[in-house]
């Protein structure tokens, strides 16, 4: 289990930092069915930490505060936190601002363990999750539980190709209620073995924009599929509560400390990028060798390498999304019951 405050949120106004960090996890305590099998791995690049001490299962977390003036953005920092990963057979990436749903341990195992019979290459399940709207004393949540069909990614029209190679993903229907396979990934929501981490992991020279179209060309090209599943059982906030500050990276009391500025940063994750849609990237953070960038771009619409699209209709509404079905284990056999 993975948490990064990468672009951290300090609730400076209302003292309530430490409070709404700690949400995450303790929503992710509660609500699992197998609490004592939990290990949380929290890299936090803040000010003012978490009080773990506090928590009634902090033996279970392993935690880093680092200061913010030595911050280099999310992947870094998923990059540490895939360093404490020991014996624990599961991975479980997320954002901050992340709420569970009830029994959502069970749900991606058994999302994963029928997943395992229908698949024959290694994969990951990621996507956007839906969205939570708090309260203003963030005592109660608002879970949008609406949409119950598969979200899979696409491209972002008019975001494509934006600046070098990077492009804006989104979430977008797969027209199925099945599993699918697809090929961007999201950053705030993977789950996978954890030999995920090892074979295919973290690069933590990326900053943020980049992220994840590195990866998906990573697991692609080292014949690791991606799946999407219906109704995710995480929750993530995607709007600020009113009056509520949110001290982001790039901070002018932070950023004036720094060595290297975020957006020197931001310019040297999309070049490296490039690097690796060119494979220039040595192992183990380049491309694999099992399947090509060009098949990557011919499935997904788009001409990485010459930075053209080819069929922007494919690339942003009408993706390769293939449905997972299984002749032995039909999906509706099994109990995925969510919030």
């Amino acid at each position: 289990f993975q948490a990064e405050d990468g672009i951290r949120d300090c609730l400076l106004s209302r003292g309530l930092g430490d409070v709404y960090k700690r949400q995450t996890l303790c929503s992710a305590y509660e609500n699992a069915e197998n609490k004592d099998l939990l290990v949380f791995g929290v890299c936090e690049q803040a000010d003012n930490g978490i009080d773990v001490q506090s928590i009634n299962f902090k033996d279970q977390i392993k935690y880093e505060l680092l200061d913010p003036v030595m911050a280099k953005g999310p992947c870094w920092a998923r990059a540490r936190i895939q360093h404490l990963i020991t014996d624990e057979e599961y991975f479980l990436q997320i954002d901050s601002h992340t709420i569970f749903a009830k029994s959502w341990d069970r749900i991606l195992l058994n999302y994963h363990s029928w997943l395992e019979k229908c698949l024959e290459n290694s994969f990951v399940i990621s996507g956007y999750p839906r969205g939570f709207k708090p309260n203003k004393e963030l005592t109660t949540f608002e879970l949008n539980t609406a949409y119950k069909e598969t979200l899979g990614i696409t491209f972002r029209e008019k975001r494509m190709f934006e600046d070098g190679y990077y492009s804006m993903q989104k979430s977008f229907p797969a027209n199925t209620e099945l599993p699918a396979k697809g090929l961007l990934v999201a950053g705030g929501f993977i789950f996978a073995k954890k030999e995920f981490t090892s074979l295919i992991p973290y690069d933590p020279k990326f900053y943020f924009h980049g992220e994840e179209l590195s990866l998906a060309l990573r697991l692609y090209t080292n014949m690791w599929d991606v799946v999407h599943i219906p109704r995710i059982p995480i929750f993530h906030l995607y709007t600020d509560v009113n009056n509520m500050l949110r001290k982001l990276h790039w901070d002018p009391e932070d950023e004036k400390n720094r060595a290297i500025k975020w957006n020197e940063l931001d310019r040297l994750s999309k070049s490296r990028l490039g690097n690796l849609i060119n494979n220039k990237l040595e192992p183990p953070f380049g491309l694999g060798s099992l399947r090509s960038v060009k098949d990557f771009g011919i499935l997904s619409g788009v001409d990485l390498l010459n930075r053209k699209i080819i069929d922007e209709e494919v690339a942003t509404n009408s993706f390769c999304f293939e449905e997972i079905q299984s002749k032995v284990e039909p999906f509706h056999s099994i109990n995925f019951e969510n919030a």
